[in-house]
């Protein structure tokens, strides 16, 4: 795949290359559905337990970032959007990306069931080894289906969050989870779609780079099908309304129609106009999700 001339020559680190490791990014993700999930259980926490439940939540989701660097450092180092990373590109050494990653999920687990409840505690660990070893060292390199398991992981922190505040799991938490884990092979796809040889020189077996764009694209429309009465089953439960309804009715079918205009390109059409469907998508995609859990806030304190 690569070795040890791939990365750059180390550099000294700064703080900001620590910050890095924990994907802020992504972490910003983990905590909004998290503090969503926390916010609208039927359970008014205090405060400052709130805070600290989602500060411990995300404290897990940076340690999670920080051990997929660790382990995927050959991989960045290939691919074009992630070689100036701190690990490949030799500021941080993976000795201590893995030792911040370890101690921080520690850190976490131990923080978060002494603020919350050890059952939210358990969940942040299981939800850490499930990023950590199921995705990123086993399913990432060996499965095109690496995106659909995998993404567990990410739909997980609504229901520790709703677990956080209530001590327990129930439908609304689990179809928070759906709604994060269904959208997260079509969002990941359509990105795919567009930076096919990053993934195929990194030797990692998505699906566009093992059954072909066109089968890609299939997948994708038919998520967007699966995932749309997910998102409106929730807007029928307890933590719904007309507010969320609203948003989820005319989000998913916009969802549909750019699924479905994705699904009808070909190879020709994608590259001559520079996979404009595709992007388009994926744009959406970002929206998607952030529109979802923003409606079931609003909801929420209209309710109140």
């Amino acid at each position: 795949m690569t070795d040890a001339s791939t990365y750059q020559r180390p550099g000294e680190a700064e703080f900001g290359d620590y910050i890095a490791l924990l994907k802020p990014r992504v972490m910003s993700l983990v905590v909004f559905t998290a503090f969503v999930g926390l916010i609208v259980a039927p359970v008014n926490l205090h405060p400052l337990v709130s805070f600290c439940a989602i500060l411990f939540i995300a404290i897990g989701g940076g340690a999670s970032g920080a051990l997929n660097m660790w382990y995927d450092a050959d991989i960045d180092a290939v691919m074009r959007r992630t070689r100036s990373r701190p690990v490949p590109s030799g500021r941080v050494s993976e000795g201590e990306a893995l030792g911040l990653g370890l101690a921080l999920s520690g850190l976490s687990v131990m923080m978060l069931g002494l603020a919350a409840n050890w059952f939210a505690a358990g969940f942040l660990a299981f939800t850490i080894f499930f990023y950590a070893v199921i995705y990123t060292i086993w399913l990432k390199r060996s499965t095109p289906q690496n995106i659909v398991i995998g993404g567990a992981a990410g739909a997980f922190p609504p229901m520790i969050g709703w677990a956080a505040a209530t001590g327990g799991i129930a439908i609304e938490s689990l179809l928070m989870f759906a709604l994060i884990f269904f959208w997260t092979p079509p969002h990941f796809w359509a990105l795919a779609l567009f930076m096919k040889e990053d993934y195929r020189e990194a030797g990692v077996p998505m699906l566009n780079v093992t059954h072909g764009r066109d089968v890609t694209r299939r997948h994708i429309f038919g998520y967007t099908l699966v995932l749309a009465p997910f998102a409106i089953w929730l807007g029928l439960t307890s933590v719904g309304g007309p507010i969320y309804l609203a948003v989820a009715v005319v989000l998913n079918a916009l969802f549909i129609w750019r699924g479905w205009q994705v699904m009808r390109r070909t190879d020709e059409q994608s590259y001559a106009d520079g996979h404009k469907a595709e992007k388009a998508f994926f744009k959406l995609s970002l929206y998607y999700l952030f529109a979802h859990f923003a409606a079931l806030l609003i909801q929420h304190w209209v309710s109140m």
